[in-house]
């Protein structure tokens, strides 16, 4: 079922009590309680148990034996950025074959004035791909620029490649090459882009390669890329406001943006914000120097701080029920696929040529970065991904640890996918909490194998490992599986890689169901420093989900199958696939 929108805009204050009952109540509070009723007054938990019941003059929710939990906290969505990509794209995601595709392409063009781009979504399931892909058309290979001409000559049509995996594949329709000057004189290979010919030599549209829109510094590629539109559209604010709904029926109801972050979509949440339709709290930070997107040029010092003087103004006094913003980020980590994971020991980038990655940020920015936030009260958030980048970031950060107070900051760190016992050892003393994605492990898993060596999967994702630490430890979907946060509580229990289905699942790795539950609830919400966020005890926010079957409880093979039946948000619900009967 396609999920409800609220019938007015969302109240900032919450009103009426509301009595949820009938059933059991995960609280997920420090001794995992479970009851059989949750009030929520004024969009907070008043009480639970029979003090709950006790409650009149209430607006009634029965459960009807079903379980009730805290809403779900996605600690590294890219809510706004996924959304805000595709959007005004063909949708080609569930494409069969080149009819199909065509029939699609065909069907935007009669809408779109002659001239303009046509741009299709790739074929298959974004982002990694390792679940479907172009190949699963019926003609098990790429559209060429015949196929697409048959949809359009008067536009220019272009089928997109997102990243991260890499090597990967586009295609053009003939007046897509004309508008990017591609001719046939081409050479077959200029830099890592590689040309199709036909046995006559001419371009059959399709190029593959290092051809994907983010973290792709392919010199040749980024020229190209510079003909194409902008990859968000100018409207942020719409698709957001879509997304967030389909997030609810998601059962999720926080989000922490902090990655990739730029002024303009910290200020699409703040018109969600202002105009009433934020039916989800959200916890962001601006991302001081950008390197995703080509192309990519580092900050002069100067220009470095002025990014982080942009990020001070952004933030607030974190007291917003529903928006706050009061990190700012830093990044290092790029990622494996393209070759650009920093690592300390050589592995092999897409093209079997050895690599260590890349460094994007040098010490001088990373202590600056640190004294900064200090300095501010910001809160200081890291993504760094490989071995490489933590030993960077730790070595910047140690000898300052005691002139900044860093052990009682709580700064965070995201992604954090490939690191040692040693490192998390060495951020926990520093008093880090800790938000990384079991996408890594189902979307990358095979990959690092292939190009890291097998012996790198010990350090792949060591839930157990970070969790033992003593950091506050959360997930987040990232780039996979999309809408699917409890196949995402099964990944943490099975690591199960979603390209093989072959598994990392050792001592370092897997923890119990309980741990993942609250890895997406309470832990997370400690984790990224909101109150009354992840939990369904006694003020708490008013934040719950009904479920059609138990996650503590079910067959883990089951938990991807999990359907949300109402999502309330401070008490309001903003998800109902129930028709009301629940």
């Amino acid at each position: 079922m396609t999920p409800s929108s609220p019938a007015e805009p969302f109240p900032p204050s919450p009103r009426g009590t509301v009595l949820v009952h009938g059933g059991r109540v995960m609280t997920m509070d420090a001794r995992a309680s479970v009851v059989d009723a949750v009030l929520i007054r004024d969009g907070r938990v008043a009480a639970v148990g029979a003090e709950a019941r006790a409650a009149s003059d209430v607006t009634r929710i029965d459960l009807d034996g079903r379980v009730a939990m805290p809403g779900l906290i996605d600690g590294h969505p890219h809510l706004l950025h996924l959304a805000t990509r595709s959007a005004g794209y063909v949708d080609l995601r569930d494409a069969v074959d080149f009819d199909d595709v065509v029939e699609r392409f065909d069907r935007a063009a009669r809408q779109t004035p002659a001239g303009q781009w046509l741009i299709g979504t790739p074929i298959g399931a974004p982002y990694y791909f390792v679940e479907r892909w172009y190949t699963d058309l019926a003609e098990r290979t790429m559209p060429t620029r015949a196929v697409l001409d048959r949809a359009s000559a008067s536009h220019p049509i272009f089928i997109s490649a997102w990243a991260p995996r890499t090597p990967n594949v586009v295609a053009f329709n003939s007046e897509g090459l004309r508008r990017m000057s591609i001719s046939d004189d081409v050479p077959d290979r200029v830099c890592d882009v590689w040309f199709d010919k036909d046995v006559q030599g001419r371009l059959t549209g399709v190029l593959r390669g290092s051809v994907t829109n983010m973290y792709n510094h392919d010199p040749y590629w980024t020229q190209l890329r510079s003909k194409l539109p902008p990859m968000y559209p100018g409207d942020l604010v719409a698709p957001t406001r879509e997304a967030i709904r389909r997030h609810n029926a998601d059962g999720v109801t926080t989000v922490y943006e902090a990655h990739n972050m730029t002024p303009e979509h910290i200020d699409a949440y703040r018109t969600l914000r202002a105009d009433g339709t934020l039916t989800m709290r959200v916890k962001a930070g601006m991302e001081v120097e950008l390197y995703a997107v080509p192309p990519f040029q580092p900050k002069t010092m100067a220009e470095f701080e002025q990014a982080l003087e942009r990020a001070r103004a952004l933030c607030d006094d974190g007291t917003d029920d529903l928006l706050r913003v009061t990190d700012a980020t830093l990044s290092d980590g790029g990622p494996c696929w393209p070759g650009l994971l920093h690592t300390l020991e050589p592995y092999r980038d897409p093209y079997g040529r050895p690599t260590r990655g890349r460094q994007y940020i040098d010490a001088d920015k990373k202590r600056r970065f640190a004294c900064f936030c200090a300095e501010h009260g910001i809160r200081a958030s890291w993504v760094n991904g490989g071995p490489g980048d933590h030993q960077s970031c730790l070595d910047a950060l140690e000898p300052m640890a005691d002139a900044l107070g860093l052990r009682s900051r709580h700064w965070m760190m995201q992604h954090g996918y490939l690191i040692t016992p040693a490192q998390v050892a060495r951020y926990a003393a520093l008093g880090f909490d800790f938000t990384t994605s079991t996408s890594f492990v189902w979307g990358k898993g095979d990959m690092i194998a292939e190009r890291i060596g097998e012996r790198a999967l010990r350090d792949l994702v060591p839930l157990r490992t970070l969790s033992d630490s003593g950091m506050n430890v959360g997930l987040g979907s990232d780039w996979g599986p999309k809408h699917a946060p409890f196949e995402h509580v099964e990944i943490a229990q099975t690591h199960r890689f979603g390209g093989s289905g072959r598994r990392n699942a050792g001592p370092a790795q897997a923890v119990d169901r309980l741990t993942a539950l609250r890895m997406w609830t309470s832990d997370v919400g400690r984790a990224i420093r909101w109150d009354g966020v992840g939990t369904l005890e006694p003020g708490s926010y008013g934040d719950l989900i009904v479920l059609d079957r138990d996650p503590l409880r079910c067959p883990v093979d089951e938990l991807r199958d999990v359907r949300v039946l109402k999502t309330l948000l401070g008490g309001v619900v903003v998800h109902d696939a129930t028709g009301g009967t629940t």
